[in-house]
This record gives C-alpha cells, structure tokens and sequence, in this order.
C-alpha cells in the first residue's frame, strides 16, 4: 500500500558505541554487582551521558540562547527603519 516511497531503512546507531563506564550508570552497576545483579539495559540509557546530552545546562547559557541573532535582528530592523522612515525633525 505505499508510504515507503523508495527510502530504505531508517540507519540505527550501532548500540556498542555507548559505554556505561564514568557515567553515573557505574555506580548503579556496582551497587548491583555487590548483590549479584546487572543492569542488562545500562548501555542503552548511556547515550544521556554522553557528548552534548552530558553537559549541564547553566543558567548563562538559557539566558543567552539566541542573544545574538537576536541582537542581529534587532540592529537591521532599527537600520531599515531608520533608513527608509527617518525621525521627523520637529521644532519645539
């Protein structure tokens, strides 16, 4: 019935890229080896760990998400309006 339209298969990452080791994940497993256990699914939560998922997010950096485009933005909005609809001189 369609829908595929030519495109293959979506491309999944391959899963042994992730490491649970110097995650927080280690301190789970190791709790779980002293009793016996393991976390079988450890290495598929990892990927929160790691590259740009790691990083905490500061408050500078939610207050200036955007600052400069924004300010981009803003300088050529006042250049136009200025260009094309200059202040009135008045005489008070």
């Amino acid at each position: 019935m369609g829908g595929d339209h030519g495109h293959g298969k979506l491309a999944m990452p391959d899963y042994k890229q992730w490491k649970w080791e110097g995650t927080p994940l280690e301190f789970t497993q190791q709790r779980l080896a002293r009793r016996g256990l393991k976390d079988p699914w450890a290495r598929n939560e990892a990927w929160r760990y790691m590259g740009s998922f790691g990083t905490p997010v500061t408050f500078k950096d939610v207050l200036f998400r955007g600052f400069k485009g924004g300010f981009i933005a803003f300088a050529v909005a006042l250049a136009v309006e200025y260009a094309f609809f200059p202040p009135k001189k008045s005489e008070h």
